[in-house]
């Protein structure tokens, strides 16, 4: 017998408590004189018109000796009984949102809200590309993350397919590889001034690279991602959840590197091709994070020049001096002080990353109408 039937069986509790006063000889205004209530108190009950409320599951729990949790019990099995039936698509929702980020994802308008739990359904395969949710195919990818790497969670892989989605429907020229190497020398030429990074988007669509920028999905901790559509065409994404001119010349050349290593391209169904933090000198990082790593910090400022000036300098790194360096350098300020800040915490374990934190200046309103942008309030135009 199913659940549901012996659910159905389940009596009202009035047909416990007459068994009861029957079988002690009881008449009905027996227990009402033994409860000290009226008669007329005890008829509904008795005739399943009115339930056991706490009070007098208390005073029969004295009159019978038994626990008033015993009768509160036989009404919550009652009523539970004659419950209205659940939606089953509450169930099948509760599935959705434990697994995938939908509150969030329908916010930010990557699909439309609907209460078809059938059509959310759909919405989600067609928005992960595949015929079902629990065999989201993984996409091979090396993404910079922040907290816990060991797995890519709900949140990132949610993030990630919206960068391929938008970069499915970018028209660029066919990817060359020698066009991007050459474009890294016309890269350093923006790395001066903040305004010069709207350059940056035209720049590696003419090398037929895809880059957009989707904003991070809350507590998703993943500021960029490269990966290959097909063997030709690659794909770089990142978040600006670091809204800052260091942070953002790291990432982008970091994920460069990747793409000139054809990182990740041989196998497009493989999640095992993740990026652990950006840091030039985290042990037991994969060979091609560490490559790409070198590759980043060495393009946003040559680490000799930086060993020596902190060698000679610290702790005395005045605020001219460093400009000063930034000039030598042919970089922002902003990108020189995070390069340096890195170098006093790796070298002295010194937490300095507030030092001259002004000069890190912000970036992503340069990049408003250069690129395909999502978030912020903006989805980004794509076939649905």
């Amino acid at each position: 017998m199913s659940i549901a039937e012996l659910m159905a069986d389940v009596p009202h509790p009035g047909e416990f408590i007459r068994d009861e006063i029957e079988a002690r000889g009881w008449a009905q205004r027996d227990l009402a004189y033994i409860l000290g209530v009226k008669e007329q108190a005890i008829n509904p009950i008795m005739s399943g018109k009115r339930g056991i409320s706490p009070d007098m599951a208390q005073s029969l729990s004295k009159a019978f000796g038994l626990s008033a949790s015993y009768f509160l019990n036989l009404q919550n099995a009652y009523e539970l009984s004659t419950a209205k039936a659940a939606d089953p698509a509450i169930e099948r929702r509760a599935f959705l949102q434990s697994t995938y980020p939908i509150r969030e994802m329908i916010k930010r308008n990557w699909f439309e809200e609907t209460r078809d739990v059938s059509m959310l359904e759909a919405q989600l395969m067609r928005f992960f590309g595949t015929n079902s949710l629990e065999q989201v195919p993984c996409l091979a990818h090396n993404a910079k993350k922040g907290g816990d790497y060991s797995e890519t969670t709900p949140l990132q892989w949610a993030w990630l397919f919206r960068v391929r989605q938008i970069a499915a429907e970018m028209i660029v020229p066919k990817y060359s590889e020698k066009k991007l190497k050459e474009a890294l020398g016309d890269l350093e030429r923006f790395m001066i001034d903040p305004e010069e990074i709207r350059h940056i988007p035209r720049l590696l669509a003419e090398c037929g690279v895809r880059f957009t920028i989707v904003e991070t999905l809350p507590k998703a901790e993943i500021d960029g991602v490269c990966f290959w559509l097909d063997m030709h065409s690659p794909v770089i994404g990142i978040t600006c959840r670091h809204d800052r001119i260091d942070n953002f010349w790291f990432v982008l050349r970091h994920e460069i590197e990747h793409l000139l290593n054809k990182d990740g391209q041989s196998d497009q169904l493989s999640s095992t091709m993740v990026d652990v933090d950006l840091k030039p000198d985290t042990e037991g990082l994969p060979q091609e994070e560490v490559l790409a790593n070198i590759a980043a910090s060495q393009f946003c400022a040559d680490q000799d020049a930086l060993d020596s000036f902190v060698i000679r300098k610290y702790p005395y790194m005045s605020e001219k001096d460093t400009l000063g360096l930034a000039r030598r350098l042919q970089r922002h300020p902003g990108i020189v002080v995070g390069q340096l800040q890195f170098k006093m915490a790796k070298q002295y374990s010194v937490n300095k990353y507030g030092w001259l934190a002004k000069h890190k200046v912000k970036i992503r309103a340069f990049l408003s109408g250069a690129v395909t942008i999502d978030g912020w309030g903006e989805p980004a135009p794509v076939s649905l």
